[in-house]
C-alpha cells in the first residue's frame, strides 16, 4: 500500500513539475513534507536518512556559493571583454559565431548555463545589428554550446553536481577516472563535432568583421575568485578522507570572501544585496525536496522496481542497457526538466550496474550525456534555451520550433553520437 501511495504521489508531482515550472520548488517540498507527514519513512530514518544523508547539503552549498561568485564575475566585465578579444582575432562572421559558441561552452564548463548565455548573448546581438542579420541562429548556437559543456566538470551544471555526490566523484575525476578519460574529454570531442556542424550551417557568413567598441574590465579580482574555486576544488580532490562538506565549504567560503571584498571596494550594501538575491532559491528548494522524495522511492522499493524494468527490457546486453540510458534520456530531456529526471535515475543506474556486471560509470555517464544534451532538441528543453529565446523576444524576434531546431538538432545529434560512441569504447 505504501509503495502505491508513493508511486501515485510521485507521478502526480512529476506531471505538476512539467505543467507548472514556476512552482517546481513548492511542489517538490510539498511532496517531501507529505511523505514525512504520512510516516511512510519511519522516525529513525527521518532522523538519519532524510535530514542528514538524503538532503545533500554539499550540493546545495556548492550551487549557492558558485552563484554568488558568478554574479561578481559577470559584473566585472571580464567575460564580455574576453569575448571581444576572441572576435577581434577571427577572420569572418562565420568564425566569429563559432568562436562565440565555443567560448560560451568554455565558460559554461565552470559557470551556470543560463549565466553563460546572459554573458555571451549581448555580444552576438551586437554583431547581428552591425551586420544587419538575424541573431536567432547565433543565439541558438550559443545556447546549445552552453548546455553541451555543462557535463564537462563537477561545477558545470546542477546535474553534474548531483552525479558527483551520488558517485563520490571529485573535480579531478571528471577529467581522469580509473585510468581512463572522464566526461570532460568526451564532452570536448562532442564540442568539436558541433564545430564541424556549425561550419556547414554558417558557411555563407564569410564577411570580414572587427569590433571597434570594447567592453572594459572593471575589476579582475572576481575572475581570480572564480579561478580560485576551481583550483581549490581540484586541490581538495587529492585529499584523502576529507570532510563530506569540503566542496561546499570551499565555494561558500570563496563567496563570503567575494562579498567582503566587494563591500570594501564599493562600500555598497546594495551591490551585496543584489548578489545575494541572485541565489536561485527555487533550485535549492527544488533539490532539497527531490532529495527527500528520491530517498522515499528507494525506501519503499520503487527504485529497485524501475531498475528491474530496465533490466527486463535490456536483457543481458550491457550495450542495449547503455543505449537505453543514453537515448531514453535524450528523448525525455527534450521535453522535461533534467534535474528531477537525473536525480531519479542515478540511483536506478546504480542498482542496475552490479546486476549486469558492468562498470556503473558507463551507465552514469550515458545517462548524464543523454540528459544534458537532449535538452537542446527543443526550445523548452533547457533553462538556457528559454533564457536565449527570452533575449531574442526582447529584441523583437519570435523563435519558432524550426528556427530553433534547424541549428540545435544537428548540433545535438553530432554531440550525442560522438559521446555515445566514445563512452562505449572507453568504459564498456
Amino acid at each position: 500500500m505504501e509503495k502505491t501511495i508513493v508511486l501515485i504521489a510521485f507521478i502526480i508531482a512529476y506531471i505538476l513539475l512539467l505543467l507548472l515550472p514556476k512552482f517546481r520548488a513548492y511542489i517538490a517540498v510539498a511532496v517531501a513534507l507529505l511523505f514525512l507527514t504520512l510516516g511512510i519513512i519511519n522516525q529513525e530514518a527521518i532522523d538519519s536518512l532524510v535530514l542528514i544523508q538524503a538532503v545533500d547539503w554539499n550540493v546545495l552549498m556548492m550551487i549557492a556559493g558558485t552563484m554568488v561568485v558568478v554574479v561578481f564575475f559577470i559584473e566585472s566585465g571580464a567575460p564580455a571583454a574576453l569575448a571581444d578579444f576572441i572576435i577581434n582575432h577571427v577572420p569572418s562572421v562565420k568564425w566569429a559565431i563559432i568562436a562565440l559558441a565555443f567560448f560560451a561552452g568554455v565558460i559554461s564548463a565552470f559557470v551556470d548555463n543560463v549565466a553563460t548565455v546572459l554573458i555571451v548573448a549581448p555580444i552576438a546581438i551586437d554583431i547581428s545589428k552591425r551586420l544587419k542579420m538575424s541573431p536567432v541562429s547565433i543565439i541558438v548556437a550559443i545556447t546549445v554550446s552552453a548546455n553541451l559543456q555543462g557535463f564537462a566538470t563537477l561545477v558545470g551544471d546542477t546535474t553534474s553536481i548531483i552525479l558527483g555526490s551520488t558517485a563520490d566523484m571529485t573535480f579531478a575525476d571528471f577529467f581522469w577516472l580509473e585510468g581512463k578519460p572522464g566526461p570532460f574529454f568526451v564532452v570536448q570531442a562532442g564540442a568539436l563535432a558541433t564545430v564541424l556542424v556549425m561550419m556547414v550551417l554558417f558557411r555563407k557568413y564569410n564577411q570580414p568583421m572587427h569590433l571597434k567598441e570594447k567592453v572594459p574590465v572593471d575589476d579582475y579580482v572576481p575572475s581570480f575568485f572564480l579561478v580560485g574555486i576551481i583550483a581549490l576544488l581540484i586541490t581538495a580532490s587529492f585529499i584523502p578522507n576529507k570532510p563530506t562538506l569540503t566542496n561546499g565549504y570551499i565555494t561558500i567560503g570563496m563567496a563570503v570572501i567575494a562579498v567582503i571584498y566587494d563591500l570594501i571596494r564599493h562600500r555598497s550594501w546594495r551591490r551585496v544585496k543584489n548578489a545575494l538575491t541572485k541565489i536561485d532559491l527555487n533550485t535549492l528548494f527544488l533539490l532539497m525536496g527531490l532529495f527527500v522524495v528520491i530517498a522515499t522511492l528507494g525506501e519503499v522499493g520503487i527504485i529497485a522496481d524501475i531498475a528491474n524494468l530496465f533490466v527486463a527490457i535490456g536483457g543481458n546486453s550491457p550495450f542495449l542497457m547503455f543505449s537505453l540510458a543514453v537515448w531514453v534520456s535524450v528523448l525525455l530531456s527534450a521535453f522535461i526538466d533534467n534535474i528531477p529526471y537525473v536525480a531519479t535515475m542515478l540511483p536506478v543506474m546504480a542498482a542496475i550496474a552490479p546486476t549486469m556486471g558492468v562498470n556503473p560509470f558507463l551507465l552514469y555517464f550515458g545517462l548524464l550525456s543523454g540528459a544534458t544534451l537532449g535538452g537542446n532538441l527543443t526550445p523548452i528543453g533547457a533553462s538556457a534555451n528559454i533564457a536565449g529565446i527570452g533575449i531574442l523576444k526582447k529584441e523583437g524576434h519570435e523563435v519558432k520550433f524550426w528556427d530553433f531546431g534547424r541549428v540545435a538538432i544537428p548540433m545535438t545529434l553530432a554531440a550525442v553520437l560522438t559521446a555515445y560512441g566514445l563512452l562505449w569504447l572507453l568504459w564498456s
